[in-house]
């Protein structure tokens, strides 16, 4: 079902981009901050204080899961029940693979995994093909191939295209485009998180596609808690996954 063959070593352009959002993204942005308080500390102390002070708060407050919930809640779509004649095919993107000695190879992550059981939900819903969409920008084997298997294997429901070339977004809508070309079909439901898909809706309309949203993994739904008010691995990877959709609208407004 690929088309392309697996791609042996990283994508250089795909490096860049990511060691340039590392920079500009937590905890990396606020520590190098910090870092400038700290050098002007001896020569302008009260710049230098406030430089570290404004770290640490920053750093402090999007390590809550508060914070990064309330980040993504303002970037994801709205929630629409799907009916099950608006589209004609299921398009889930790819959203990472890691290493799996104990399945004998790589796996989807846990994002990618719940991109797939709610595309998989969707074809049981609807009777539409799936297309799974993801390439190998670190290398290795392409997600999208794992993805297929995974779809298969775990879900019990096929892959009917794999789309394994894309290194991003963009990508995965220009390449999965042209599959669906070539089975006459325009009308897809776009699985991926509510939150990721302000950025995948517009660039898979501009392939020529209409769009029907179908996201998953909703942010801020819960009760909130004593507990999301406290600095914690889960709120800082939260608010770096919104800060990192955000550069990524803002990026495809000017590349569009």
């Amino acid at each position: 079902m690929g088309q392309y063959p697996d791609n042996a070593g990283m994508d250089t352009a795909w490096l860049v981009t990511n060691l340039v959002a590392g920079l500009l993204l937590p905890p990396l942005n606020l520590l190098l901050l910090a870092a400038a308080g700290f050098w002007l500390a001896r020569r302008r102390p009260r710049l230098g204080r406030g430089l570290m002070l404004a770290a640490f708060a920053g750093l402090w407050l999007l390590a809550t899961p508060w914070v990064g919930d309330r980040l993504l809640a303002t970037l994801q779509t709205p929630y629409q029940p799907i009916r099950g004649d608006e589209a004609e095919a299921i398009v889930i993107l790819g959203g990472g693979s890691k290493p799996a000695p104990e399945y004998g190879g790589d796996r989807p992550s846990q994002a990618a995994l719940e991109r797939l059981r709610y595309g998989a939900h969707l074809a049981r819903q609807t009777g539409r093909p799936v297309l799974v969409s993801g390439g190998a920008p670190q290398g290795g084997r392409p997600e999208g191939q794992i993805m297929a298997e995974a779809l298969a294997a775990d879900f019990r429901v096929p892959a009917t295209w794999v789309e394994d070339r894309s290194r991003n977004t963009w990508e995965n809508a220009e390449y999965s485009a042209r599959l669906l070309e070539q089975a006459g079909i325009r009308r897809i439901y776009l699985v991926s998180q509510a939150w990721h898909l302000p950025r995948a809706v517009p660039v898979f309309e501009r392939a020529g596609l209409t769009v029907v949203p179908a996201g998953t993994g909703y942010a801020g739904l819960g009760p909130i808690t004593p507990v999301d008010f406290l600095p914690s691995g889960r709120g800082l990877k939260d608010s770096d996954i919104a800060l990192h959709e955000v550069i990524g609208l803002i990026w495809y407004r000017i590349r569009n």
